[in-house]
């Protein structure tokens, strides 16, 4: 019994997998932003596309 109590002190105080579930939790934010914006995300592209095909017709007229 004391070893299992002595493995389960180890793990909680172990800090090496703090650092991936500091980035996963990063990129599921990330992911939720992107999700409930995204709407206004591909808006924002389209005009960005758009632009960007009118400035490359003017240069080539």
């Amino acid at each position: 019994m004391e070893t299992m109590k002595t493995f389960f002190t180890n793990f909680w105080n172990d800090e090496e997998g703090l650092q991936t579930l500091e980035i996963m939790l990063i990129i599921a934010v990330i992911v939720v932003i992107a999700l409930l914006f995204r709407t206004q995300i591909m808006e924002w592209i389209d005009g960005l596309l758009e632009f960007g095909d009118d400035t490359i017709d003017n240069f080539v007229d």
